[in-house]
């Protein structure tokens, strides 16, 4: 069985509450920037709003990034989100290309 195999394999219940430990740790480190969790792991706090709604989240893109934010986005962004540095935007558009077409 490879990786991939075993992390599909995970009951379901397992597989949502490691999801929600995650999100609320990102929803108290605010000092975690997208940008920087972009350049680093090619995903951040809007994937993961894409992401549930991909699944079957029923809201729209703006309700799925209150929940994975815990706030309503324009208000998280107001309060949280800097400005990208150059080196930033380099850095997370060379993480996308290892992404390989998905995010």
């Amino acid at each position: 069985m490879n990786e991939s195999d075993q992390i599909d394999a995970l009951d379901d219940a397992v597989a949502a509450a490691a999801f929600r430990r995650l999100v609320h740790h990102l929803q108290n480190r605010h000092d975690a920037q997208n940008i920087d969790l972009m350049g680093l792991a090619g995903f951040c706090r809007n994937c993961l709003a894409d992401w549930i709604r991909d699944a079957g989240f029923e809201g729209d893109k703006m309700e799925a990034r209150a929940v994975i934010h815990g706030m309503p986005f324009d208000e998280w962004k107001a309060k949280y989100q800097t400005e990208a540095t150059p080196e930033q935007m380099a850095r997370m558009e060379e993480s996308l290309k290892k992404n390989g077409g998905t995010h």
